[in-house]
């Protein structure tokens, strides 16, 4: 499957290459036609799993969960992810909750974290540190989301709100979604709670409110990122959307991000998982 995979994936993004460079040649011949309908005809042309290099993080992801690491040289396969341990199928698509052993409202890469520190004894300082991959670098947490987010491909998001917990961390969402702050005095809603705002050729999704729009967005993530050459986590996705906004840069698997995402995932609750996608 891995060859496959990255044979099919270095096909498609040759193929990618070339068809935007002939759509562009011909937009400026006969004049072009819509921007956001040729950026959706390229979403089709690399929506396709065997040219989806996100599919050798989920490869890599399955072999780290079943690997003995830490000081206890065991695996993560006893690791709750609020199906029971070891238990994979419909995990990510409930996330964030509360766990009650840890009691706290975790999404999947905080909840990884502690299993790594409590069921492995692994020391998670360096992962903690440069949580991303970037160039000759990797990452656990990206394959390990990849593959456990897979897991779930085709069932609905449930954003849980039961517990009290969960309840406090959905308005300490909403709340975060709104604040403005920091030099250009932007919040999240200054690009994301209107619909029809865009940046550039690119249409931003409103996510303040449930339904389709916010639905399609949360489903695809983890999403392999072609301008990247990367996959990438909703922890990145918010943390690159700080970053943006010129605010300090939030500290990776804070509760506060946790808080950002179940509120965008309750309003994309019933959205369809489909990941990791593809996306520029």
């Amino acid at each position: 499957m891995r060859s496959k995979a990255l044979g099919g994936a270095l096909a498609g993004l040759a193929a990618m290459a070339l068809t935007l460079g002939l759509t562009a040649l011909g937009s400026a011949q006969d004049g072009g036609g819509s921007g956001e309908a040729e950026i959706e005809r390229y979403r089709k042309m690399i929506d396709d799993p065997m040219a989806n290099p996100g599919y050798l993080n989920v490869d890599r992801g399955e072999a780290l969960w079943a690997e003995a690491r830490g000081e206890k040289k065991v695996s993560l396969e006893t690791c709750d992810l609020g199906e029971g341990p070891g238990a994979l199928e419909g995990a990510y698509a409930k996330l964030p909750r509360y766990f009650q052993d840890a009691d706290q409202v975790m999404d999947l890469e905080q909840r990884l974290l502690w299993c790594m520190e409590k069921v492995q004894a692994f020391d998670t300082k360096a992962i903690k540190a440069k949580p991303f991959s970037g160039p000759g670098r990797g990452s656990d947490m990206e394959d390990l989301v990849a593959f456990i987010a897979n897991k779930s491909n085709d069932m609905k998001i449930e954003a849980p709100l039961s517990h009290p917990k969960e309840q406090e961390a959905y308005k300490l969402g909403e709340a975060l979604f709104f604040r403005r702050s920091a030099v250009m005095d932007f919040s999240c809603a200054t690009c994301h709670g209107e619909a029809g705002k865009r940046i550039r050729l690119q249409g931003l999704p409103q996510l303040d409110r449930p339904g389709p729009t916010a639905q399609a967005t949360m489903a695809t993530w983890p999403t392999y990122r072609v301008s990247q050459s990367a996959t990438r986590t909703m922890q990145h996705r918010l943390w690159d959307c700080y970053r943006q906004m010129r605010m300090p840069a939030p500290d990776y698997a804070s509760e506060a991000i946790t808080a950002v995402t179940l509120y965008l995932n309750k309003n994309a609750e019933g959205g369809e998982l489909k990941v990791p996608s593809i996306k520029r």
